[in-house]
């Protein structure tokens, strides 16, 4: 359960707020954060690579001298935070969960990783991925499994799953993750936590020579809204290196989360593309729902918005596995995931009509969602079809099939590059569900404010997992 004094509970503002006040150090929280991660790592295997913990307490000593002369030097000074093992950072290696992947240390800095350093965050480590952020759940020939702190059976979802994993169970104070198809929103809900994906080109990226370079956006794992909000201030700092990037936005992304709901048009379903929800999350979901409209929110149920996508784009999705697939020399094929590799194999057959199609539907979405916003400011679904599911369970199989039971409600955004974020709704036996929440393109805003006005309808307050 979360405590008001354990540091490894407190919210990114509630530890700026206690180092203002000189009540609480930045040696005191990396001190409680290294403790958590020694009682927690053999069983949640959330991290990839730690930073050395005596580099670590020179940087916490670092800040709160600064802290001590009231001199601060960025927005998050001395807040510990974790980053996922997709991204470079420079000083330790960039594995994508991979055995396959070089084994040197990056020499530059992932543009989120530099904001953050330039923010004075203390990293203390890289999390764990699925290989090349391919699924939903994060287990690995390289790493293992990875697990959910509220219950270790199930899976904390992926592909950010040690992210996740970490924050959920009292480590770091906020966290990296990106999302190419729900990696940021699938953890989130099934942690218990608030995810957002911003929208695309908000936050830069780099390098741009993925073949899902325009389906990823970088983003936070937050405690709160509110923590979710700064992250973005940090991390959408332009960046000369990604050429996707749209124009920064200096705004506080904080401004305005308070507003509530009045003057919204809100629109609700749990059918999006034809999607099937389980009943316990679909009606968790839709009490969420009826809070809202009880309180004099502009609620609207609609029907399923657009056709169901698989048919249009998966072999774009495979096609792109078929990418990364070429470039691993094929004596090293057996070390991979057999399910990536799999539908990488798939994917080479592809052509350039089937790509082409895909594109014009990807265009056709974006088109049918700007007109829905006309409308509707903000969608609300589910943001999982089911709860988290055992980690033995076979991902992209019958019995978890990826567009059915994975990312039905997460990918049609990625797609689409619009923002969305899961917050947490309820639990059913004791695993978290989450509520996604969709705005039309650069409305991150709207996305803030309706998550932090349902939040607060719900009564919902940070609890770390019981782990």
């Amino acid at each position: 359960m979360a405590s008001a004094t354990d540091p490894c509970d407190l919210t990114v503002e509630q530890i700026l707020a206690g180092y203002r006040r000189g009540s609480l150090s930045p040696t005191e929280v990396v001190e409680a954060n290294l403790a958590r991660i020694e009682a927690t790592e053999q069983t949640l295997n959330a991290f990839a690579v730690r930073v050395d913990g005596g580099r670590l307490r020179i940087e916490a000593t670092e800040s709160a001298d600064r802290w001590f002369r009231g001199e601060p030097l960025g927005d998050l000074d001395g807040v510990p935070v974790t980053v996922k093992d997709i991204v470079d950072m420079a000083g330790l290696p960039t594995s994508e969960g991979s055995a396959v992947t070089s084994t040197e240390k990056a020499t530059t800095d992932h543009p989120s990783v530099a904001r953050l350093r330039e923010a004075r965050a203390i990293i203390l480590g890289k999390t764990t991925t699925s290989e090349f952020g391919w699924k939903g759940m994060t287990d690995t020939p390289r790493f293992g499994i990875t697990r959910n702190p509220w219950n270790p059976d199930h899976t904390p979802g992926g592909s950010s799953g040690g992210a996740g994993a970490s924050l959920a169970a009292g480590i770091g104070a906020v966290a990296h993750g990106n999302d190419g198809g729900g990696s940021i929103r699938i953890p989130a809900a099934y942690c218990g936590l608030v995810g957002l994906k911003p929208t695309f080109g908000r936050v830069p990226h780099a390098p741009v020579e993925s073949p899902f370079a325009t389906l990823v956006a970088n983003g936070p794992l937050a405690r709160t809204v509110g923590d979710a909000a700064l992250l973005l201030n940090v991390l959408s700092r332009p960046d000369l290196r990604d050429w996707h990037a749209v124009p920064h936005d200096s705004r506080d992304w904080r401004v305005g989360i308070n507003d509530g709901l009045g003057g919204l048009k809100l629109a609700w379903t749990s059918t999006l593309g034809g999607a099937t929800t389980s009943p316990e999350v679909a009606a968790t979901c839709r009490a969420a729902v009826d809070r809202l409209a009880d309180a004099g929110a502009d609620v609207t149920e609609v029907d399923d918005v657009f056709e169901p996508l698989r048919p249009q784009l998966e072999d774009y999705w495979k096609a792109g596995f078929a990418t990364i697939l070429h470039s691993i020399p094929s004596d090293r094929w057996s070390e991979l995931d057999p399910g990536f590799r799999a539908l990488a194999q798939e994917g080479m057959g592809a052509d350039v009509h089937q790509m082409a199609a895909a594109t014009g539907a990807r265009a056709r979405l974006v088109e049918t969602m700007r007109r829905f916003h006309l409308d509707h400011d903000v969608l609300l679904t589910p943001t999982m079809p089911t709860l988290p599911p055992p980690v033995e369970t076979i991902y992209h199989s019958p019995e978890f099939d990826r567009w059915d039971h994975a990312v039905p409600f997460t990918v049609p955004f990625n797609y689409s590059g619009q923002p969305a974020a899961s917050i947490p709704v309820g639990r059913v036996g004791g695993l978290p569900v989450g509520l996604q929440v969709v705005a039309t393109h650069f409305r991150e805003d709207l996305v803030l404010r309706v998550a932090r006005a349902t939040l607060d309808l719900l009564d919902w307050r940070w609890e770390r997992a019981p782990i």
